[in-house]
């Protein structure tokens, strides 16, 4: 899915111009789905937390089994290069991946050194902080013992794929998740928080989905600015008497939700101080 038409990828070793074709018809990926993924920023001459990202594929890489053939470090690298070929106030969205291309005997199982490896870069816009808005979905993020929910795993974004278009469908830009306990787990696509009384609550991970990097970064910020911030387990009635919404992701880093369900929040003093936090952070990085 190309997401702009500037696009570079690196692949066997050089980067190439455009969407290039990096997978074949008989690979593992194709038919299985043994890939991960990462996703990094660059906005304003900035790329917060770029390291992380690159570790982290690493990381998904040996969750699902694979030998990894590059370091984070490598990554951290190749990804630099290709950053540079773009301008320097390009706003780009940059996506290492990782998979497989052969299996074992039993063919299901993959071979963990047929590991292949690319990195994707596109122009995206920062999304603007306005409009946002969250519902409720029906479907539940699978627990750990269900799925490989400690890796950024291309194959679980099927079920984040259907969250988001039922709430699209709806009129939403998305929707909060559920744990199969009925707590709320994060969004399709972003971690997610709740300020009450001046207080953060955000829910605290439990294996079913990914504690983000920029989640990460954000409750530190907060936090050494004097704000308090709980990771607990949260309820959909935890957000319905919220005073705030935000979400965090690597594609808008803090967003504001102005609207859950039919309430409309705008954006409140925590919220604005947690996007300047963060974007002081990243512009000093």
């Amino acid at each position: 899915m190309a997401l702009s038409d500037d696009i570079r990828t690196y692949f066997d070793g050089t980067w190439q111009d455009g969407n290039v074709a990096v997978i074949r018809a008989a690979d593992h990926v194709a038919w299985l789905g043994s890939q991960v993924f990462d996703g990094a920023r660059k906005f304003q001459g900035v790329m917060p937390d770029l390291k992380g990202h690159c570790h982290r594929l690493v990381r998904s890489a040996e969750a699902m089994g694979m030998i990894p053939n590059v370091t984070g470090d490598e990554i951290l690298e190749i990804v630099k290069e290709g950053v540079a070929t773009y301008a320097d106030d390009a706003e780009l969205y940059i996506r290492p991946m990782m998979w497989a291309t052969e299996s074992t005997p039993g063919i299901i199982d993959i071979d963990p050194e047929s590991t292949a490896f690319s990195v994707c870069i596109e122009t995206l816009p920062m999304p603007k902080p306005q409009g946002f808005s969250l519902t409720v979905a029906p479907f539940c993020r699978p627990r750990q013992d269900m799925a490989l929910t400690e890796a950024k795993a291309g194959s679980l974004y099927a079920n984040n794929g259907r969250i988001m278009a039922w709430a699209r469908a709806r009129g939403f830009s998305n929707a909060l998740s559920l744990d199969i306990d009925g707590n709320v787990a994060e969004t399709a696509s972003t971690n997610v928080f709740a300020i009450k009384d001046g207080v953060v609550f955000t829910p605290v991970p439990n294996g079913c989905f990914l504690n983000g990097l920029t989640r990460q970064r954000v409750i530190a910020l907060l936090r050494a600015d004097g704000v308090e911030v709980n990771e607990v387990k949260m309820t959909v009635a935890d957000f319905e008497t919220a005073d705030e919404i935000f979400c965090t992701g690597n594609i808008a880093k803090v967003m504001p939700v102005e609207r859950f369900q039919d309430r409309m929040l705008g954006t409140g003093p925590i919220t604005q101080r947690a996007r300047d936090l963060y974007w002081d952070f990243a512009l000093s990085d």
